[in-house]
């Protein structure tokens, strides 16, 4: 919002696991306007009554949810990229098969030529290097810092 001036009508491309962030994402997206376009490998999907509520609300609200395994069907025409990490606490004996499922997701620049024109990247920190190359993560595009700083001001 601070960035775009507003939120309605934007496009969000969720890409990565289907933790609780995408699915906090899920519950508001269509009630603030916003599409939301997901990938995620299969396997790593979002809660299934999530996305059956997200589905509703974005049938009620008029706004586009879409749910696919492909980064770049996700990020077409996208206003933001997003992700997340691939390896949550608790789930570390799980890196080297969650690795192997995420080929592909990584966010790069050729992830963001699918994108919008004035595409932005947000990623709620810590990051690692398979989830987002270091070009988007330290590009004029990448918010993360100052979603951090708003982030500290809720704390």
């Amino acid at each position: 919002q601070e960035h775009y001036g507003g939120l309605k009508g934007l496009t969000i491309a969720w890409i990565g696991d289907g933790n609780n962030v995408l699915q906090s994402f899920m519950t508001s997206a269509a009630k603030l306007g916003m599409h939301l376009r997901i990938a995620t490998p299969r396997g790593f999907e979002p809660d299934l009554r999530i996305t059956k509520m997200a589905e509703q609300d974005s049938k009620e609200c008029g706004t586009l949810l879409l749910l696919t395994t492909d980064p770049l069907e996700a990020a077409d025409s996208a206003n933001v990229l997003v992700t997340d990490t691939w390896i949550s606490m608790g789930q570390e004996e799980e890196k080297k098969e969650r690795l192997k499922a995420f080929q592909g997701y990584q966010i790069t620049m050729q992830t963001a030529k699918s994108a919008s024109s004035n595409w932005t990247f947000l990623h709620c920190l810590p990051r690692k290097p398979e989830e987002v190359d270091d070009e988007v993560f330290y590009s004029p595009q990448s918010l993360v810092f100052q979603e951090a700083e708003n982030r500290k001001w809720t704390i």
